[in-house]
C-alpha cells in the first residue's frame, strides 16, 4: 500500500498531464529563445491594393509587462479596433508607425485610456515592437514597428513589448512609404486629423496607405503547432 504522501504527490502528476494536453495560447520554447511566457499574435494586412500578407509577432510580457497588457488587450477583446487601422507614419530605415482606429468616435475613446511606462528591458532593435509616446506615463494604442537598430530609442523610454518571427521583416518592408514623414515636417498624414477625422480623411488624401484587416493571438493545438 501507497503511502498518502505518494499518493497526492501522483495525483498533481496526473493534474499537470492533463493540463498540459489542452490548448493555449502559443508559447515559445524556453529553451531556444530565452524567455518563457511570451505569446504568438497574427497580423493579417493589405499592403497594397490586391496584395494582402501575414506576419507574425512575439510578445513578451517580460520585456514591458504594461505595454504587453495593454497590446493583448486589444487583440483579445477589441478586435473591431483593428479594422483598416492604416500604417500612416512609415519612414524606410526608421519605423513603421500605427495605432489610430478608422473611427474618430473609436480614437477618441482611447485618446485618455494611458498607460504608465515600462522600464525599457530590450533595446529597440530591428523588428522590434513599442508604444509611441508623448511624454510620461503617456501611451495609449499608437505603436511602432523598428525597420532598421535604432538604439537611440531606448534613451528616449520606447520600451519594446514584443519582436517579429519568421520572416516578418519581409513583409513589413513592403509596408507603404510612400508618404514619408507626416504633416506638418513632411507631406504625410496629419495625426490631429486621423484622430478627428478617421479613414475617410486618409481614403481620400492619402489611398496608398498599407492597412491591418484583423489581428489575432494564435493557438496551440497541443504539438506546438500553430
Amino acid at each position: 500500500m501507497h503511502s498518502p504522501m505518494f499518493c497526492i504527490t501522483l495525483a498533481l502528476l496526473i493534474l499537470l498531464l492533463d493540463r498540459s494536453t489542452h490548448c493555449f495560447a502559443v508559447e515559445s520554447d524556453a529553451s531556444s529563445h530565452g524567455d518563457a511566457g511570451v505569446v504568438m499574435v497574427q497580423f493579417n494586412v493589405q499592403l497594397s491594393s490586391g496584395n494582402p500578407a501575414t506576419f507574425l509577432l512575439e510578445v513578451n510580457p517580460s520585456w514591458a509587462p504594461l505595454g504587453s497588457e495593454r497590446f493583448l488587450d486589444l487583440v483579445d477583446n477589441h478586435p473591431d479596433f483593428w479594422t483598416g487601422v492604416r500604417f500612416f507614419r512609415v519612414i524606410e530605415g526608421f519605423m513603421a508607425q500605427f495605432g489610430i482606429p478608422a473611427k474618430p468616435a473609436v480614437a477618441e475613446e482611447w485618446r485618455e485610456r494611458k498607460i504608465s511606462d515600462d522600464p525599457v528591458m530590450e533595446s529597440n532593435t530591428k523588428g522590434t515592437i513599442s508604444f509611441a509616446t508623448m511624454g510620461e506615463d503617456s501611451r495609449t494604442t499608437q505603436m511602432f514597428i523598428n525597420l532598421a537598430d535604432n538604439e537611440n530609442l531606448d534613451g528616449m523610454k520606447f520600451s519594446p513589448f514584443g519582436k517579429l518571427v519568421d520572416g516578418g521583416m519581409d513583409v513589413v518592408n513592403q509596408i507603404y512609404s510612400g508618404y514619408g514623414e507626416g504633416a506638418p515636417s513632411g507631406k504625410g498624414p496629419d495625426q490631429t486629423r486621423i484622430q478627428n477625422e478617421g479613414n475617410k480623411y486618409l481614403k481620400r488624401e492619402f489611398p496608398k496607405l498599407s492597412y491591418i484587416t484583423s489581428v489575432k493571438r494564435l493557438l496551440n493545438d497541443g504539438n506546438g503547432e500553430l
